[in-house]
């Protein structure tokens, strides 16, 4: 019987090695993310935003587009999928249908944080964040409506940007004696804060967020993650800025030159662009279920 991608994802993060989890923004990246070699899949709110909806992070996306976006992430994907569900759509009880159906399409593990609804990016200015008292509500909320006892809960603060640190630490003791399985605290703003998470949660799995090119985290390579004593970094925006630096290129090489032979170098063939998505595969079930 195959093991359920949440049974996998709890024993990533008991054993030995950070997990590294790229975001994915549609079923192609996340495609490519596990092609690449990756452990787990991180689908980004604020990507889903921008590829599917053209907006920016601030809680246009609803349930029901996110969930979507997570279904087919799965459905082409092996690997576990943590999937950002900014503040779990409203109050406690739509935090509870928003854990029954991530869970039932086989999510591994759901984010929620502690801002207002609707929600910002964590790493935009202006956010502003529901009671400690009613955070940890709906963190018990999910363990009452999770199916599985392995579906997992990655509780994020963000109080850093609004309360300050210490009162992030506060929040996140808070939120993993309710129950969360991994503790994220958003958007420390210097190394000596970053290093100082796993020194104050030292007895709860921690996920910490990479974000380049203008981020409020300063960047730090992975083994040095690793050695703080973070279990999970996630690159959310990765993918999807190179996506959009390259698509930008190639239709500018376009408009200038009335060709894209110019860029031709940074694309890939056509045939591999069918490759990429499993061709050959659906090219073998039509050779045997098809009469042609």
């Amino acid at each position: 019987m195959e093991q359920k991608r949440s049974t996998q994802l709890r024993k990533l993060i008991k054993g030995n090695r950070i997990i590294v989890a790229p975001g994915a923004f549609d079923a192609l990246s996340a495609r490519l993310i596990e092609q690449a070699g990756f452990p787990a899949v991180y689908v980004t709110g604020a990507g889903v935003a921008s590829s599917r909806l053209g907006v920016p992070d601030i809680g246009l996306t609803t349930m029901n587009e996110v969930l979507e976006t997570a279904k087919n992430i799965v459905s082409v994907t092996n690997i576990p999928v943590i999937c950002d569900a900014d503040t779990g759509y409203g109050n406690a009880l739509n935090l509870m249908r928003t854990t029954q159906d991530f869970e039932r399409i086989g999510v591994a593990a759901i984010q929620v944080e502690d801002q207002i609804t609707p929600k910002r990016c964590g790493h935009t200015e202006g956010k502003q964040l529901v009671s400690m008292e009613e955070m940890v509500k709906k963190i018990e909320a999910f363990r009452y409506a999770k199916q599985t006892e392995d579906f997992v809960l990655i509780a994020r603060t963000d109080a850093i940007a609004v309360n300050g640190f210490e009162d992030a630490i506060e929040r996140a003791r808070a939120y993993a004696q309710a129950g969360a399985d991994v503790l994220f605290v958003e958007a420390p703003r210097t190394i000596e804060e970053t290093k100082r998470i796993p020194e104050l949660l030292s007895d709860v799995p921690l996920l910490v967020n990479m974000v380049e090119g203008g981020g409020k985290t300063p960047l730090l390579p992975v083994r040095e993650l690793e050695a703080m004593g973070f279990r999970i970094a996630i690159y959310p925006a990765s993918a999807w800025m190179a996506a959009i630096k390259a698509i930008q290129g190639v239709l500018r090489e376009l408009k200038e030159h009335g060709s894209t032979d110019g860029f031709s170098e940074h694309m890939v063939s056509f045939q591999e662009m069918f490759e990429v998505v499993g061709l050959a595969q659906y090219r073998a079930l039509e050779a045997k279920y098809l009469t042609l």
